[in-house]
């Protein structure tokens, strides 16, 4: 291997934006507890036209967005709640109406590893031990509480646009969550509210044109709760990329 001295090159130094968008990065994390404290509505703006810059298919930018501030939080937690438990616990595990999109087929490997890994790391943080059903429903019924956060946000992409339309709105989320992060604001994105897609489309009155691609809960963390505590790992580079 020649390093930069042997190939002229000029060695490579990264640049104080990079170093910024990778500490951005790194802080990011799913927060599952929230203060009630609300994020102002300049500051929601803010963070939405940030998020406007992400990439998409032909530029098609399809995300649309339903945002709850306020009672209006208050609302649409206690109406999902309510639905949700009228389902009975197995709603959790999948038994509810179809999501817009379809779920994982099944997690294998390393995939299945990882998320183990993850779910035991969160009922270790909050004290759930391993094969507590009751304590593990419990703590999965936070996703419908919206982990108390004082926003919700519903992302739909247009049906004609297919599975590409939910590719462009995960682009979207990524480049939200990283403005999110800039300014202070925690977030969690949740697929676990795609399974609720009729009753959503229903309550917020959504056209049939538009698919629920997922929901995000977003405010200020709780920094003292034990939910958020731990932190995920990521693989290395050379787990995920081949280069030719």
């Amino acid at each position: 291997m020649t390093d930069a001295a042997e190939t002229g090159e000029a060695a490579f130094e990264v640049p104080s934006e990079a170093r910024l968008l990778r500490a951005l990065i790194g802080r990011r994390r799913s927060c599952r507890a929230f203060l009630p404290r609300a994020v102002s509505h300049e500051a929601i703006v803010e963070m939405l036209t940030m998020a406007q810059g992400a990439a998409s298919w032909c530029n098609a930018q399809p995300w649309q967005l339903i945002i709850t501030e306020g009672e209006a939080t208050d609302r649409f937690r206690e109406a999902l709640v309510g639905h949700v438990e009228s389902q009975g616990l197995d709603a959790l595990n999948g038994a509810t109406p179809p999501s817009d999109f379809p779920f994982p087929e099944r997690y294998a490997g390393i995939y299945l590893d990882r998320r183990r890994e993850t779910g035991w790391a969160l009922y270790e943080s909050v004290g759930i031990t391993r094969g507590d059903r009751t304590a593990s429903a419990r703590q999965a019924m936070e996703n419908f509480r919206l982990f108390g956060a004082p926003h919700a946000m519903i992302v739909t992409t247009e049906a004609d646009l297919g599975i590409y339309g939910a590719v462009d709105c995960g682009s979207y989320l990524a480049n939200l969550m990283l403005a999110a992060e800039s300014l202070g604001i925690a977030t969690i994105a949740q697929a676990a509210l795609a399974r609720c897609s009729d009753f959503i489309r229903t309550y917020f009155s959504i056209p049939q044109n538009r698919r629920i691609v997922c929901g995000l809960s977003f405010g200020y963390a709780d920094e003292t709760h034990p939910a958020n505590r731990f932190r995920t790992g990521r693989a290395n580079v050379d787990a995920v990329a081949t280069f030719l």
